[in-house]
């Protein structure tokens, strides 16, 4: 088991400042396991509560009755399968001696629970748990995590043949299984298309009228199906920045598949050789590589940009958080050189410094290159002060 210390300690600070912490992410992604080893350290009174499970369910026929009496820790698991809990747990939260703190546990995004978000403004905040982050990772093992994604049991697998297994298991689990329990009725075939065709689109500026001739379906609808796998943490959006200066910039967002051992079975990929020989490999990398780096910055929704001409010159990220405005080139090689482009957005962006974030196995830290500029080695993101 891979402890997971970081979420620990920023969940239990969570719950010291509000009534109700939710713990959102996609399915098999840890929340239940955080979640368990967070209440062994809990001093005091533990409850769990699984509500796909029929025992807990029976448990909770007068959510009210049962919920009100308890002091402690309460975890609520799977909490989207019952949205009627949002106006209890607000009612709850609001007592003036909060005998209890409530972890509630999601696999959908605040905006596809009913009410969610109005039930508990002021009282939930919300901590999002992603895959298996290189931080918490040996050196070694940069390779194998970009190649079998960041769910535990992907990565953790015996073996290539188990791993892959494992994750077209969880693919169709999550069309025939997890997306009906959330209401959302869609032909299993259709959207795995669809999410097979985005995998052909990663890293790539948002068209949408070009998806939806190639599925036959009106812009709307391909839209729908982006914010359903983006709503239950499959794909993730990356806004462009402004400068306002007048010149021809890009403004879709680019997407990206979250895990990349996701994307590397929707696009047919078994092994390491398969993927250094794909036509998405560097794209491949570009997503993996961007997303440590958003999380290690700790920049949020609002924080994170790319930035793009229609003349040429781009820049995968740029990070706006606590007041530094950083940028972030990704290059899929040991032995990174400056562009102009490079040299295009840092005088547009006034950038305070910019990396060009490289392969470099065995680098501990970043090393210059120019004026402003340095190569800065995937795994070394720890020497990023």
């Amino acid at each position: 088991m891979i402890h997971r210390d970081k979420h620990l300690k920023q969940i239990a600070l969570s719950l010291q400042q509000f009534p109700v912490v939710a713990l959102l992410g996609p399915r098999q992604v840890g929340k239940t396991t955080l979640a368990r080893q967070l209440a062994a350290q809990w001093a005091g009174p533990t409850h769990h509560f699984d509500l796909e499970d029929p025992d807990d369910q029976a448990r909770l026929s007068d959510p009210a009755f049962v919920l009100r009496g308890l002091t402690g820790l309460v975890v609520l698991d799977e909490v989207q399968t019952m949205p009627g809990l949002f106006p209890l747990l607000r009612v709850l939260a609001d007592r003036v001696d909060a005998p209890a703190r409530f972890l509630i546990l999601g696999s959908a995004a605040p905006e596809l629970l009913r009410n969610t978000s109005e039930s508990l403004a002021g009282r939930v905040t919300f901590h999002e748990l992603d895959g298996l982050g290189l931080d918490e990772l040996a050196p070694d093992q940069m390779d194998q995590r970009w190649l079998r994604g960041g769910f535990p049991r992907a990565f953790l697998a015996d073996n290539m043949t188990a791993s892959r297994v494992w994750r077209e298991s969880f693919i169709r689990t999550y069309l025939e299984r997890d997306l009906p329990q959330l209401g959302i009725n869609l032909p299993a075939l259709t959207l795995r298309r669809f999410w097979t065709m985005l995998g052909h689109y990663h890293a790539q500026t948002w068209n949408g009228s070009e998806l939806a001739r190639a599925l036959g379906v009106s812009d709307k609808t391909v839209s729908r199906y982006l914010d359903i796998l983006e709503g239950t943490f499959m794909t993730w959006r990356l806004r462009p920045w402004h400068t306002n200066q007048g010149k021809r910039e890009v403004k879709a967002p680019k997407v990206y598949l979250s895990d990349t051992g996701l994307l590397h079975s929707l696009l047919g990929i078994a092994e390491q050789h398969d993927l250094l020989a794909h036509p998405k490999c560097g794209a491949s990398w570009e997503g993996f590589a961007l997303r440590e780096i958003i999380h290690h910055t700790g920049a949020g929704r609002d924080e994170a940009y790319f930035w793009g001409l229609h003349s040429g010159a781009e820049l995968d990220l740029m990070t706006t958080h606590n007041g530094r405005r950083l940028g972030f080139e990704v290059k899929l090689t040991r032995s990174p050189k400056v562009t102009p482009s490079m040299r295009a957005a840092q005088d547009a962006l006034e950038l305070e410094h910019l990396y060009v974030v490289c392969h470099a196995a065995g680098a501990a830290q970043a090393w210059p290159l120019a004026q402003g500029i340095s190569a800065l080695p995937l795994q070394a993101l720890g020497s990023l002060v």
